[in-house]
């Protein structure tokens, strides 16, 4: 198709197994009603290659679709992409028994989408459904319309890194009217980590992110900055539903990494669950700093305006001491039940709260 000027891949009714599926440029990608792709168990299927896996490249296994340097590229339909993730979980959380010590790059685990390199990208309708690994990754990608998704493990199981959607290193990303019923971070911004991570040139700044009418049922963070990050800045999350025990405002402050957070505004949010309104804090994990001293970050012009509804707690914000510098960071307009009143709030300059009420009373630190 696409040595002939490109066309439309359309996968008819149906549960059709594959191992990675690799789109060429110009050809688009559309799943009928009631279509399945459904990803093998088999790691052989899956050829291994160097990948963009947090924050790095390794060699690893690539997703179930990928894509790369397909400017244009439509992936559209009401069908399902399956990543069968049941049995990589299980083997995770039985290697994670037995050593406590196993990463994610211990226990290799596919990916349901990779789209990377790429301009001018939309992808529309499809449920991502039991994503081995991250469900949707964009990668240095600039323009993407992300839209009418849904992200679903089966309840009660613990499915480990089952992030929705993972943008790294892109801009102008739009997404938007999704929903989200994952075991991890439901949106998650990325791009490296390290004391040398500012100068890594494969890890431009996450820029101009916008989130739109979207619904949180089941996750860890609704919209999380890292945990690999260095520059994310002009992001705004607004008309959300956060309907399951989810920490709405999540920034990982990594002590090993450069990050410069600015310009991230959560605003016009429903909550009606039990999880934390905002968790500002470090973020430890895996923890390296290759010998070098312990370098500064910034978090700086974050608000969050006109949020209602009942939660669990307001939350924290702090940052590493003696490298993090915290500060412009405005609540508005909230008006909410909370089951736990208080926000520890340390080393932050300049945090204004305006018209805030908690369980019906006007709040004050």
């Amino acid at each position: 198709i696409s040595a002939k000027g490109g066309g439309t891949l359309v996968i008819p009714k149906g549960v059709f197994l594959s191992g990675s599926i690799f789109l060429k440029p110009r050809v688009n990608l559309h799943l009928d009603e009631g279509a399945v792709i459904k990803g093998s168990l088999d790691r052989k299927d899956y050829p291994k290659m160097i990948t963009r896996i947090e924050g790095q490249f390794v060699e690893w296994l690539p997703a179930l679709i990928n894509a790369d340097k397909v400017d244009g590229l439509r992936i559209t339909g009401s069908g399902t992409f399956d990543g069968n993730g049941v049995p990589f979980w299980e083997e995770f959380w039985a290697r994670r028994k037995t050593n406590p010590a196993t990463t994610n790059l211990d226990v290799e685990r596919p990916r349901l989408a990779l789209i990377q390199n790429s301009k001018d990208v939309k992808i529309s309708g499809i449920t991502f459904k039991d994503s081995g690994f991250w469900n949707l990754h964009i990668y240095r990608c600039k323009g993407v319309v992300i839209e009418n998704l849904r992200f679903e493990v089966k309840d009660g199981l613990r499915a480990p890194s089952s992030d929705g959607i993972d943008i790294d290193s892109s801009q102008n990303v739009t997404i938007r009217a999704c929903t989200f019923r994952v075991d991890d971070d439901a949106i998650a911004l990325k791009g490296t980590k390290g004391p040398f991570a500012m100068a890594d040139k494969n890890s431009p700044p996450v820029e101009n992110i916008r989130v739109i009418d979207c619904t949180f049922e089941r996750g860890h963070g609704v919209l999380t900055l890292g945990s690999e990050g260095t520059i994310i800045r002009n992001v705004v999350i607004e008309r959300a539903k956060v309907v399951g025990p989810i920490v709405l405002m999540r920034l990982k402050l990594r002590p090993d990494t450069p990050q410069l957070y600015e310009k991230i505004h959560y605003r016009d949010i429903t909550v009606d669950s039990t999880g934390a309104l905002i968790e500002v804090r470090p973020w430890r994990q895996f923890f390296d700093l290759k010998g070098q001293p312990p370098p500064n970050s910034i978090v700086r012009n974050i608000s969050m305006t006109n949020v209602k509804g009942s939660y669990g707690s307001f939350g924290e914000i702090q940052g590493n001491p003696k490298q993090t510098t915290i500060s412009d960071i405005k609540l508005e307009n909230i008006d909410v039940q909370l089951k736990t009143e208080g926000l520890k709030a340390i080393d932050v300059k300049d945090l204004r709260l305006k018209n805030v009420k908690v369980n019906g009373k006007p709040f004050t630190l």
